[in-house]
C-alpha cells in the first residue's frame, strides 16, 4: 500500500506543500534568496520528519489490524505493549477488553452447549427406564388370562410410574427454567411455619402409613422470597427425610431469625448421610449409597438451585444426635 494512497494522507500532504510554499515565499520577501534557501530546506528537514512519523504509523496500524485477524481467528494471547502512542494506545485498551469480553462469551457459549448436552444425555437416561417399566406394563395388560386382581395391581403400578415420569419431567423443567434465568420469583414476606406446612402437605398420608412424625419447633419467623418455589424446595428436603427416616421416626424442623438471615433446620433420626455422598448430595441425578430404588437424585439439587435463586444457602451434615441435618440459611441481603 502507497503512503500518501488514501484521502487523509493526500489531504495532509497538499497542506504541507501549500504551507511549505508560504514559507519559502516568505523567507524570500524578508531574507532574500539566503531566507528562501533556509526556509526550503526546513520545510523539507519538517516534510521527512512527517514522512518518517507517518509511515511509522501506517505499519503500527497494519500490525494492528494483523493483530485483529489473529484475535478474530482464535489466538489465545497477543502482546499489545508495542502501541504505546496516544489514539492507537486508547484504541488498543478499548479493543483490548472487547476481546477479553468476547473471549469470555465464547467460553461460557462452550460451557453452556456442554451443560445441555449433558442435561439432555441425563433427561434421556432418566426417562429411558420408566417409559421401559410403561412398555413391559402395557404388554402385561394385553395379555388374555390376566386375572381382574392383576389386571388393577399392574394398572396401580402403571399409575405410580406415571406420577413418577409426570414428577420428573416437571422437575426437569424447573431446573430448565431455573439454569435458563426465565423464572420469576417474587419478593413478598414468606412465613417460615406457614411455608413448612405446605410444603408437608404432600407428605402426610406416606408419614402417617409409616407412622412418623414431624415435630414444628418454629418461632414467627418470615423472610423475603417466592412462597410458592419455597414451598418445592422445602418440600424436597422434607421428601429426603422422611424416605430415609425409618417407621415410627420423627422429622423436626426448627426457624430463628438474626440480624443476618432466616435460618431453618431440618434433621431427621434416620440413619445419616453417608461420608462419601456428603459432596456430592446436591448434584443433579446423584444417588447416594442408601438412596431409595425409586430414587432419581434430582429433588436436592433443584432445592439448591431455588435456594440460591432467593440469596439462600443449604447445607447437608450428620447430627451429633445421629440422622441427617439439613440448614437452609436465606440471607436478607446480598452475600
Amino acid at each position: 500500500m502507497h503512503l500518501f494512497s488514501d484521502r487523509e494522507k493526500r489531504t495532509y500532504l497538499v497542506i504541507y506543500i501549500l504551507i511549505s510554499l508560504l514559507a519559502v515565499g516568505g523567507g524570500y520577501y524578508f531574507g532574500g534568496s539566503a531566507g528562501a534557501i533556509w526556509a526550503f530546506f526546513c520545510c523539507l528537514f519538517f516534510l521527512l520528519v512527517f514522512y518518517g512519523q507517518l509511515r511509522r504509523r501506517v505499519l503500527l496500524i497494519k500490525q494492528f489490524n494483523a493483530d485483529l485477524n489473529r484475535v478474530l481467528h482464535g489466538a489465545e494471547r497477543l502482546e499489545w505493549d508495542q502501541y504505546t502512542e496516544g489514539e492507537l494506545a486508547v484504541l488498543q485498551n478499548e479493543i483490548r477488553k472487547l476481546t477479553l469480553e468476547l473471549r469470555d462469551r465464547a467460553a461460557a457459549l462452550d460451557r453452556e452447549k456442554k451443560e445441555l448436552a449433558d442435561s439432555m444425555a441425563d433427561i434421556s437416561h432418566q426417562l429411558r427406564t420408566p417409559l421401559t417399566s410403561v412398555n413391559l406394563i402395557l404388554s402385561l395388560l394385553k395379555k388374555p388370562d390376566l386375572s381382574e386382581e392383576q389386571r388393577l395391581e399392574t394398572v396401580r403400578d402403571l399409575q405410580r410410574m406415571m406420577q413418577r415420569m409426570d414428577w420428573l419431567i416437571n422437575a426437569l423443567l424447573k431446573m430448565s427454567r431455573l439454569e435458563s434465568n426465565t423464572a420469576t420469583f417474587k419478593k413478598e414476606p414468606v412465613s417460615v411455619r406457614q411455608l413448612v406446612q405446605r410444603a408437608a402437605e404432600p407428605l402426610e398420608i406416606p408419614m402417617e402409613l409409616k407412622g412418623q412424625r414431624l415435630i414444628l419447633e418454629l418461632e414467627d419467623v418470615f423472610f423475603e422470597g417466592d412462597f410458592s418455589w419455597s414451598v418445592e424446595a422445602i418440600g424436597n428436603i422434607l421428601k429426603n427425610c422422611m424416605e430415609h427416616t425409618p417407621t415410627g421416626g420423627t422429622i423436626v424442623v426448627s426457624a430463628a431469625e438474626n440480624p443476618l438471615c432466616c435460618k431453618i433446620v431440618i434433621r431427621d433420626n434416620g440413619k445419616g448421610i453417608d461420608p462419601a455422598d456428603l459432596p456430592h448430595l446436591f448434584e443433579r441425578f446423584y444417588r447416594g449409597k442408601n438412596a431409595d430404588s425409586q430414587s432419581i437424585g434430582i429433588g436436592l439439587a433443584l432445592s439448591r438451585m431455588i435456594l440460591s435463586r432467593q440469596n439462600g444457602t443449604v447445607k447437608a451434615e450428620n447430627h451429633s444426635q445421629g440422622g441427617a441435618c439439613f440448614t437452609i440459611q436465606i440471607y436478607k441481603g446480598v452475600v
